[in-house]
């Protein structure tokens, strides 16, 4: 993978998935996370492939999208939960202080 150089902060990546060459546009400073990206999704559509049952570069994208989709969809839910856990503490112990201080 390698990068040309654009105008401005953006430059031109050049990247290799499933051995076929893509360049995609990107600012310089988000060159690192693109190329792991690539990197990643590279490896998840080469797992894919080795399993057999997706033929067809189009195919074993979809499934990859798919499953990096689903697991985006998980983190998020379980934040969400986290979070939500987290504030029904927080309004617990309010609602605990705000009785002791009603009881005075």
């Amino acid at each position: 993978m390698n990068c040309k150089k654009n105008f401005g902060e953006m430059s031109t990546l050049n990247i290799k998935i499933l051995d076929k060459d893509f360049q995609v546009s990107c600012p310089e400073d988000k060159q690192n996370a693109l190329l792991i990206a690539a990197d990643q999704l590279d490896k998840r559509m080469r797992n894919i492939q080795k399993k057999g049952n997706i033929i067809g570069l189009e195919r074993i994208a979809v499934m990859a999208a798919l499953n990096l989709n689903h697991e985006l969809i998980s983190m998020k839910n379980n934040e969400v939960l986290n979070n939500t856990l987290e504030i029904e503490k927080i309004i617990n112990k309010l609602n605990r202080k705000l009785d002791k201080t009603l009881d005075k």
